[in-house]
Formats: structure tokens, sequence, C-alpha cells
């Protein structure tokens, strides 16, 4: 099993094993964030999160990093609720902290400590113990993030992705039975992306892994259960599935002049416009199946559920995907 497995390598504390006792669910009720100034970064955010990998998807200042702060217990909201099986979180934030792994978007290390020195430093500051001894589970975890060939290297020497990862290495510490990372694959080769996504695969097994991203494609490779949040509120929760199979037969590409793009715009939802060839391939949505002239029915990708989904709900004219 899973957790036999990684108490074997150390990466879990064998004598406080919440790993094997994981969490059954999160649930938040109502939650508002507003910063001074009169800013309003949640606007009621409702959600229940079960055991495994759920994913929020949205775009950049929809208001998931400030949701993942009040969920590690870092940021008090305005108002609403958090608990976590049960027990109020919001009231007594060690709850979570106890049995927290956390990946921060944005995470300091000091520079002229070596990876091994800060990773060691930061399982000290969690209260992490290992049966094999501390140097060993540093080790351990170094080797599980692809970073034993840079463990004597200064953390200013690091490249973005190995400060990342070296983040991750940190977060799947001490057996966490929550897991959230914010924006993790930021600055990960394809190579390093998708090593991350098998150990966060693995690891949701057994407890909940929260996953913050604006990369539809983490998603779609992690998550069985997703929400879409823009602009401080959740517009969809669904499937990959679920939000694939409400397009099907419903979206339709065809080449599109660029003198023609605003009319496209203006009357139907375009989901995406990619260029090829130095062409404009334009994909729009149709719920009523009657396409624009030229027009093709074309096979649903997850970007193109994502986009017509926050374009029902914001502007239509987005201009050119990136």
């Amino acid at each position: 099993m899973i957790g036999s497995r990684l108490v074997a390598l150390g990466l879990i504390n064998s004598r406080k094993n919440w790993f094997m006792k994981g969490f059954a669910v999160l649930v938040i009720e109502n939650l508002v964030k507003v910063y001074p100034g009169g800013v309003t970064a949640l606007q009621g955010i409702g959600l229940e999160i079960e055991r495994g990998m759920f994913g929020l998807l949205g775009p950049n200042g929809a208001g998931k990093s400030t949701l993942m702060k009040i969920l590690a217990g870092l940021l008090e909201p305005t108002s609403g609720k958090i608990q976590l099986n049960g027990e109020d979180i919001l009231s007594d934030p060690q709850l979570v902290w106890r049995q927290l792994g956390y990946l921060p978007q944005d995470f300091g290390f000091y520079p002229h400590l070596s990876g091994e020195a800060m990773l060691t430093y930061m399982l000290k500051l969690k209260g992490v113990e290992s049966p094999r001894g501390l140097k060993h589970l540093v080790a351990e975890l170094l080797e599980r993030v692809n970073l034993s060939f840079a463990a004597s290297r200064k953390v200013k020497e690091y490249s973005g992705g190995m400060r990342q990862r070296l983040g991750i290495a940190q977060a799947i510490a001490g057996d966490p039975g929550l897991i959230i990372v914010d924006e993790p694959t930021t600055g990960l080769d394809p190579e390093e992306r998708l090593r991350f996504y098998h150990l966060l695969s693995e690891l949701s097994q057994d407890r909940i892994v929260l996953l913050s991203t604006h990369i539809v494609e983490d998603v779609s490779m992690l998550c069985p259960r997703f929400a879409i949040i823009r602009q401080g509120q959740v517009v969809k929760r669904t499937t990959p599935s679920q939000a694939l199979g409400e397009l099907e037969g419903h979206l339709f590409e065809g080449v599109v002049d660029r003198n023609d793009m605003d009319r496209i715009y203006q009357s139907w939802l375009v989901t995406q416009v990619v260029l090829f060839e130095g062409k404009n391939h334009a994909r729009v949505f149709s719920p009523e199946g009657a396409p624009p002239e030229g027009f093709t029915p074309v096979k649903p990708t997850l970007e193109d559920a994502y986009f017509s989904i926050t374009r029902k709900v914001g502007e239509v004219h987005g201009g050119v995907s990136s």
C-alpha cells in the first residue's frame, strides 16, 4: 500500500500517522474576503471537497490564492465558515496547521543555504520526524522531486523550477492529511511537470489534495473533480468528462479571415482561436447545433469547456486565445 511504502521511505511520521487516517471532507460555506479599500477577493465561495484530488481552476486574479491562504490559516476571511471533518478550523487554525502540507504560489528561501540545508531547516520548523533520521528523509525527499544532483548547490543558484520542486519537497513531508498546492507547475519543464503529476496523483489516494491553477492541463491530467472560479465566485463545479460531454455535438471549427473575427465574436461564443499555417482557426460553441457557414464539428477539449463556461459569465470577445 502507498502508506506503508511512504513510511518505509521515511516520507511520513510513523508515530503520528495522520496519512493513514486521512480527511473525509472539507466544507467551505459562504466564504467572503474583502480587503482594505473595499476590494472583494471572494464573494460567497461554497465548496464541499472530499478525499482525493480536487482542482480549483481560474484565471490569475480570480481569488484562488486568497482562498488557499485562508484554508492554510494564513489569512482571516471577512465572513464564512470552513470545517474539516466537522471541526471549525477558522476558530482554531492549529487544527489544520498540524496536518497541512502547503506550497504557496510564492515561496521564500534563504539563498545562501544549500538545497539540503534549506530543506532540513524547513522540516525542523515543521517538526517532521523519520524512523531513519532527518538526513535520510531529506535525501529521500530530494530524490523524490529530482533534486538529488543539486543537494549541495546553493538555493540562489537554483532555477525557478528547481526552487518550486524544493517547495514541493517540504510540502509532502510530515504525512500531511491535507495538501494545498497553489500554481505548483509554474516554471516546471514538461518532464518535471509529468513527474509532479504522478507524485500528486499517488499522494491523493488517501488524503485531500487541493490543486489551485490557471493551467487547464493540470486539471485534465489530475483532477476527477474541479471547480471553476472567476471574480471571486465559483461559477461551476464539474468533472472533466461532464464538462466535455456538455460540449459534445455543439463545438465547431472553421477558418476565419482576420477582418471577419469581430463578427464571429459578436455572434457566437468563441472558445478558442488558434493560428495554424498563418490562418485563424476559430472554435465556437453553439448550443442549438447551428454553426457558422463553413464550420465543421470538432471534438471538444477541456480548454474549450473552460472558456465556454467562463465566457458565459464574462466578456465574450476575448481576442486570440493563448
